[in-house]
């Protein structure tokens, strides 16, 4: 698309938005665009391990799993795990999803960390049981919350509050 194109059709939006008057109308977020491989990474984070990851490929910018994208398994190396761990430690750490981009000049981006995840490609495409791994440190509700030690807890498990995971 034409850069004037892009720009009549997002000021075109911002005009739209702002004739519904509503305040949740006026929140935009707005991200810089990174060019990726055609996959971008899903990491998962326990603690302070990160246990496992897939690329996420597709055709289309979009590479959600539940939006079409495939997954395939992705070498958890010292340095994917790196900024794994920064990023959770920067919103305190717990049970997470780690999505991160591959930049070309830049290397790894983290694009987005997640509290809630699914695991319906990962699990049967890394063969990591994530469901089952014991996160007796974090509850999997309410930012992760510590249980006792000696709790036995898997993410599969109702958490300490009672909700299930």
């Amino acid at each position: 698309m034409p850069r004037s194109t892009i720009g009549d059709a997002a000021e075109a939006l911002l005009e739209h938005k702002e004739t519904l008057g509503s305040y949740q109308h006026s929140v935009f977020y707005i991200q810089e665009y990174i060019t990726k491989p055609g996959r971008d990474i899903r990491a998962f984070v326990v603690g302070d391990q990160t246990v496992t990851a897939i690329y996420r490929k597709s055709a289309h910018w979009i590479t959600n799993t539940a939006r079409g994208g495939q997954g395939e398994a992705c070498p958890v190396t010292p340095e994917l795990h790196d900024i794994c761990q920064a990023a959770a430690r920067a919103v305190g750490g717990g049970v997470l999803a780690i999505d991160v981009l591959e930049d070309a000049q830049r290397g790894y981006l983290v694009n987005e960390v997640n509290h809630t995840m699914e695991f319906h490609t990962t699990v049967p495409t890394t063969g990591v049981d994530i469901p089952g791994l014991d996160c007796r440190s974090y509850c999997v509700c309410r930012g992760a919350k510590r249980l006792p030690a000696d709790a036995s807890h898997s993410l599969s498990d109702p958490c300490a509050c009672g909700v299930s995971a």
